[in-house]
């Protein structure tokens, strides 16, 4: 990134503006180019193995989580949600498969890290599940997101595409809000619920970057355009911030 002089700014703002706000480094360039450095591409296959997982996972959960739902159109509307997460593992498998890695080989290094987190945080009841998956997956999908602003432009794309909303959040939002106004004491017990699933999240996807030399490498600024130390702290903050929102959302003391 050039440095912007005064007489830049002067001749146009506009301009100047956009070239200092744009995408640069990697973040400017495809994946074709992006990938010719090799500890890049390992960090980006490591990135689409942790995310696949995640999703194939999150169909798991929400397939188990359907026999808990209390009538036959919330399980219907679990079961879509499901179908929607497979579809994302869908793709972030054939990816995978097309820049030349073998999607369970990708995969395999984040399954002992998701499923412990899985084990420590098994919902009780149909609200508990509820507010897992949309707060586990929320802090996910942010931390995700952080990442993606620094990626090529296709796995940018892809990402952010496989992090859209399957539309459990609103639906999370609707039933735990429903369930607090029926009973206030609910509010109590899930919120206590959401602080230990932050808690093992953030913990969690901090030990799993720990163990992955190209995804740590590539957050601290030594692959593409990184973070420094203090903006991981700072991104950390952000995902913080979004979390007491989104609690808030749901009628939940942060």
């Amino acid at each position: 990134m050039r440095l912007m002089t005064s007489s830049d700014k002067s001749e146009n703002p506009e301009t100047a503006d956009a070239a200092t706000d744009g995408p640069t480094g990697v973040a400017a360039q495809d994946w074709a180019r992006a990938a010719a450095d090799p500890q890049y591409r390992a960090a980006v296959v490591d990135l689409l193995g942790a995310l696949a997982y995640g999703e194939l996972a999150a169909f798991e959960r929400l397939a188990e989580d359907a026999k808990l739902a209390p009538t036959l159109a919330d399980k219907a509307e679990l079961a879509k949600m499901a179908s929607a997460e497979f579809h994302h593992f869908e793709r972030l498998r054939n990816r995978l498969t097309e820049i030349g890695a073998e999607p369970t080989a990708a995969m395999d290094p984040f399954v002992a890290a998701l499923e412990s987190f899985h084990r420590q945080t098994a919902p009780s009841d149909w609200l508990e599940g509820l507010v897992k998956a949309y707060v586990g997956d929320s802090i996910a999908s942010d931390f995700y997101r952080e990442v993606a602003a620094r990626l090529d432009t296709d796995t940018r794309e892809l990402v952010l595409a496989v992090l859209d909303d399957t539309g459990h959040a609103e639906f999370a939002v609707e039933k735990v809000r429903a369930a607090i106004d029926a009973d206030p004491r609910v509010g109590g017990r899930l919120a206590l619920w959401a602080r230990r699933l932050m808690g093992e999240a953030l913990s969690q996807s901090q030990r799993v970057v720990a163990d992955r030399d190209a995804l740590s490498t590539m957050l601290v600024g030594g692959v593409a355009d990184g973070f420094d130390l203090a903006e991981v702290g700072r991104m950390f903050t952000r995902i913080t911030e979004a979390h007491t929102k989104r609690m808030a959302a749901l009628g939940l003391a942060a």
